[in-house]
């Protein structure tokens, strides 16, 4: 890693605010608006925030904001295949960079975000693909180096700034990391197309060359976790693997230029093993089971918590990695983030599936202490995007305790209503209701924020969502400009609500997901509270939860129809007393047990009783 290792501390981030308010006059008002902070160790009080109390943003540094154009082209000369830079294709980079996401992030705060979840960072193998059909590594996934920041986004002082920015305002920094995978480096002498299918073990074991009657090879080794790698002196058991000419050395730490720390059996089928061993779409597949791989990975991403004091990780395509590798790394990171000071490093897995008990198994088995809660985004995308009722969101509550760790694990799970594989919120209600009115398009979007915000788990808003982006599907049809575009086909997308120009904090999505954010931040049990189900209709109407602790009890009742709805919510015996924290409220039940309220149509409230002292 370049540069010295050290922590952040209380000067290196007030300097930091002071540069940040200096360079943008709007970062100055809302440091006026800011609360004290000036108690002692400020940033120790971060780093011991419980993770349910955040509220996650999540952004591509490259669609976000243009801080530095002389980076725009990443140092590179020449046309978008050697530069990667075509702001006009949705495929390529656009000029976002690190420098451009510290000036907003006044921006940010003001939604109500305490922390930022930044796409891959790293360096990348800038174009990728066949001749006609390539795309540049704008999105961070296609890392060759794993210890710098990518030049079109910056340099490690870049990111350096950035938290130590955040860190200032009382913002956490989340970074997403690849383990599973690199950049499409290694090659097989026996596809010059580069479009290999996976080769079984059973077919080409480890053991023989052409098959199983083949050369003997690698006598002696299984591939197993916990086997003599040694072993493993030829690597061309299913494939010749080979790097190109230049590319020998282009990835760093420098083990991962090894051919034989990788599986090479060519491309994923998606299923059995090869969803463990097979290339992503070509990708390097990283032969994790290795111990120099766990070590390796371990000691780097460790570093980047030790030398800029990072709190927490995503884990992308986390379920196509062996269980074993998470075992070993998870303890190993907490324990180097507990050694920085950081005693609640977050950590979320990607776990592509959508019911609760596939998830929970990548947190028993696995060992993995979170993952992104899947199956409460789809569950609200049917509620608010489809016609069915709210009733597999209380399916999905009933289903925490099968996590590790039980329900207080679900309570940490990140939720989402969209992101930028599966598309947007906006995207997924025009796709079943395209001929809606902008009004209730603008109610169903809200409503599935305020699902987010103040339901279960930790909430993650999408970069765009609070301007009223929708967009036109997934993958990089959901990956707009938050800047003026010159992508036609991000220009002419529909929006929801109002919105003025790029980071109108005036835009309707914008004002009520900052006006829930402040709900949320203003009652601890949204954020912590035992979450029990009241009221779960199986038609669109009516869902509502209450939220509880030794205090009092927090209701929230959602209306997914659009008619108004007069219901009686079953409480707490004890709840007598109300009071509206959002929306309007009776001030007492209407019988013991008993509360009465009025839900208008796609609507929502909260309502709050406390115990006397």
């Amino acid at each position: 890693m370049t540069g010295s290792a050290r922590r952040p501390n209380r000067a290196c981030v007030v300097a930091a605010l002071a540069l940040l308010a200096a360079a943008t006059p709007a970062a100055a008002q809302a440091q006026a608006q800011a609360p004290d902070r000036t108690g002692p160790d400020p940033l120790q009080r971060l780093r011991d925030r419980p993770v349910e109390d955040e509220v996650v943003y999540f952004l591509l540094p490259d669609r976000f904001a243009n801080g530095d154009s002389a980076n725009d082209r990443g140092g590179l000369a020449g046309d978008r295949l050697a530069t990667g830079y075509d702001p006009t294709d949705p495929g390529f980079y656009h000029g976002g960079d690190l420098r451009g996401l510290t000036g907003r992030l006044d921006y940010i705060q003001g939604l109500g975000a305490t922390a930022l979840w930044i796409a891959p960072v790293f360096v990348n193998k800038v174009v990728q693909g066949p001749p006609g059909q390539e795309s540049a590594a704008y999105h961070g996934y296609w890392i060759t180096d794993f210890t710098r920041v990518d030049p079109h986004l910056g340099t490690n002082d870049d990111f350096r700034a950035l938290v130590d920015a955040a860190h200032a305002r009382g913002m956490k920094v989340y970074l997403d990391i690849v383990i599973n995978h690199t950049a499409d480096v290694v090659q097989y002498r026996e596809c010059p197309d580069n479009n290999c299918g996976y080769r079984w073990k059973a077919d080409y074991p480890y053991q023989r060359r052409g098959g199983p009657g083949g050369e003997p090879i690698n006598d002696g080794f299984t591939g197993e976790p916990g086997d003599d790698f040694a072993l493993l002196t030829r690597p061309d058991y299913a494939y010749s693997p080979w790097v190109p000419a230049g590319e020998e050395t282009v990835k760093a730490p420098a083990w991962l230029n090894e051919v034989g720390l990788y599986h090479n059996r060519g491309n994923s089928a998606w299923h059995g093993e090869s969803a463990l061993d097979g290339d992503f779409s070509g990708l390097d597949d990283v032969m994790t089971e290795h111990p120099r791989v766990v070590q390796g990975f371990i000691d780097v991403y460790g570093s980047w918590i030790e030398d800029y004091g990072i709190d927490g990780f995503r884990i992308d395509t986390a379920r196509h990695v062996n269980p074993e590798f998470w075992r070993a790394f998870v303890p190993a990171i907490l324990e180097r983030a507990r050694a920085a000071g950081i005693p609640n490093f977050h950590i979320f897995g990607e776990v592509y599936g959508f019911e609760p008990a596939e998830l929970a198994r990548y947190t028993r088995v696995d060992g993995l202490p979170t993952v992104l809660d899947f199956a409460w985004q789809r569950a609200v995308q049917e509620a608010t995007a489809g016609s069915l009722g709210p009733d597999r969101i209380a399916r999905v509550i009933h289903a925490d305790p099968v996590y590790e760790g039980g329900e207080a694990t679900a309570r940490r799970l990140p939720t989402f209503t969209g992101n930028h594989d599966m598309g947007r919120i906006g995207h997924l209600i025009l796709k079943e209701r395209p001929d809606i009115s902008d009004a209730e398009l603008l109610g169903r979007a809200a409503l599935a924020h305020a699902l987010l915000l103040l339901g279960r788990g930790v909430p993650v808003i999408y970069y765009g969502d609070e301007q009223g982006f929708t967009g036109d599907g997934d993958d990089r049809r959901a990956r707009q400009d938050m800047f003026q575009t010159r992508t036609a086909s991000y220009a002419d997308d529909r929006r929801i609500g109002s919105a003025g120009g790029p980071f109108d904090v005036e835009a309707d999505m914008y004002r009520r997901i900052a006006d829930m954010t402040r709900v949320r931040a203003a009652d601890a049990r949204l954020r912590r509270g035992r979450v029990v189900v009241r009221a779960a209709d199986q038609t669109p109407g009516i869902l509502a939860i209450s939220r509880l602790d030794d205090d009092g009890e927090t209701l929230v009742v959602f209306n997914t129809s659009t008619a108004p709805r007069d219901v009686n919510i079953q409480v707490e015996t004890g709840s007598a007393e109300w009071r509206a924290l959002l929306g309007r409220c009776p001030a007492r039940a209407a019988a013991p047990g008993s509360i009465s309220v009025s839900a208008p149509a796609l609507g929502y409230l909260v309502c709050v009783s406390e115990r006397p002292a």
